[in-house]
């Protein structure tokens, strides 16, 4: 197995975990919660939450060395081994692909086809995202098979020819245009009202439903239970500090969150549109938002549009990547194979879910209400990721034992840091992992 260099790792980590997460969804998901609640709430479960479980993900893959399935079952210190099952999570990859990479495809076409025609008005940028959905099959299925195409064709490459040097290259770039759109916002005279927006926040603000809601944004924006992190953690090398790997990873993703959203409702505001717009935040609003800033518009557009389509990649790669590692363990093929047999397999099921779109198939396509699209983007949410997360962190907190796990982060956790980090794992993390679980449960019950 190929090792990452260890800020490669740091890198291709961050890589998996910024992208429509942060920078399509995180804005959203502030604007449709109030705003500063659900931002505060969101910074600090990442910082305790979040870090907490991407170092259990990590010590797995990491002590290991093996596949997410293989993991699991090197770990258990039963005789049947049975634990090896939990390593179903890594379809959750392949599953959430078939539709990541449809709103992914739908960036590409926003880059070429509406970036040098912004609209003017709100009634054509929502015509512009109608169409798209609704009409546009074609332009649909080019933008899903190109992203798969640069997917399966870095991932086929290999860790280190793929993944490292993509994303040596795609980070930094990543920061650089969003530090540049978040200057130019902050000579805009709504930047102050995004601010307030953003940070302030009452007590009373704090609800149930927000509090959910920043929960779920953290599992969803650190690639949790998925067994992208095992995967990539089984790269590194032996004296890799996991600790300051998963810091690394959590702070350069809560920043790229945090000037996404500044950015976004600095322009939102500053030209009328809806702070509560929801998914169609990005490609509805700001689309106008570019509009009618003239020549300069569109030049931003295809900056941020070059962001989101950066971020959205190094996502597809790192979903890609457990799946096909494992293919490649346990049928003993070679990398390409396995990587053009999954994307086969995804681009068919992905095929069915833009059908589920066009108005011409959705009634055959649809259950209880919901096209099939809609039903695979709950469900990854719903039931793939809590479900994974939940075995991960009952796995190192419950079944490998505590002197075990002890002795595989002493080199970067002191015996307090371990106390005080195992009692996270072992009773904290699972609750709150089942409080997004339940909450789910709840809301498809209602």
């Amino acid at each position: 197995m190929s090792n990452f260099s260890k800020f490669g790792f740091i890198l291709a980590t961050l890589g998996s975990s910024i992208g429509l997460g942060h920078i399509w969804r995180f804005p959203y998901m502030a604007g449709v919660s109030g705003g500063g609640a659900f931002v505060i709430l969101f910074l600090f479960l990442s910082l305790t939450i979040g870090i907490s479980m991407l170092v259990a993900e990590m010590i797995i893959g990491h002590t290991t060395k093996k596949n997410t399935t293989e993991a699991f079952k090197q770990l258990d210190p039963s005789p049947k081994k049975r634990w090896g099952y939990a390593g179903i999570m890594l379809i959750g990859g392949p599953f959430i692909l078939t539709f990541y990479s449809i709103v992914l495809g739908w960036v590409l076409y926003y880059l070429f086809a509406v970036s040098f025609d912004l609209p003017q008005d709100i009634a054509t940028s929502e015509a512009h995202f109608s169409s798209l959905l609704s009409d546009s099959i074609y332009s649909q299925v080019l933008g899903f098979t190109g992203v798969l195409a640069i997917t399966g064709w870095v991932v086929s490459r290999g860790i280190k020819d793929g993944i490292e040097k993509l994303n040596f290259v795609l980070m930094p770039l990543l920061f650089v245009i969003f530090i540049g759109l978040l200057v130019y916002a902050m000579f805009m005279p709504s930047f102050g009202r995004a601010f307030e927006f953003m940070f302030a926040f009452r007590l009373q603000d704090i609800t149930t439903n927000v509090l959910v809601a920043s929960l779920g944004q953290v599992f969803f924006s650190l690639s949790l239970g998925v067994g992208i992190i095992i995967t990539y953690a089984a790269s590194t090398y032996k004296n890799q500090n996991l600790l300051k790997s998963a810091v690394w990873v959590v702070v350069p993703g809560i920043l790229i969150s945090l000037v996404a959203g500044l950015m976004i409702f600095t322009f939102v505001f500053e030209y009328g549109a809806k702070a509560t717009q929801g998914a169609g935040l990005v490609f509805v609003s700001l689309p106008l938002v570019f509009g009618k800033m003239g020549l300069a518009g569109n030049v931003i557009c295809i900056l941020f549009l070059c962001a989101l389509g950066f971020a959205g990649i190094t996502s597809t790669i790192s979903l890609l990547e457990p799946s096909v590692m494992y293919v490649i363990d346990k049928f003993k093929i070679k990398r390409f194979n396995a990587t053009w047999l999954i994307v086969l397999g995804i681009y068919i099921v992905g095929l069915l879910l833009i059908l589920s779109l066009d108005k011409h198939f959705q009634e055959g396509l649809s259950f209880f209400g919901q096209n099939l699209f809609s039903w695979v983007d709950f469900s990854s949410s719903a039931i793939v990721m809590p479900l994974g997360g939940f075995l991960s962190v009952i796995f190192v907190g419950w079944v490998i034992g505590k002197d075990r796990v002890y002795e595989a982060s002493k080199h970067f956790l002191s015996k307090k840091m371990f106390a005080f980090w195992f009692f996270i794992i072992r009773y904290i993390a699972p609750l709150v992992v089942i409080v997004i679980w339940a909450a789910k449960i709840l809301e498809i019950a209602s």
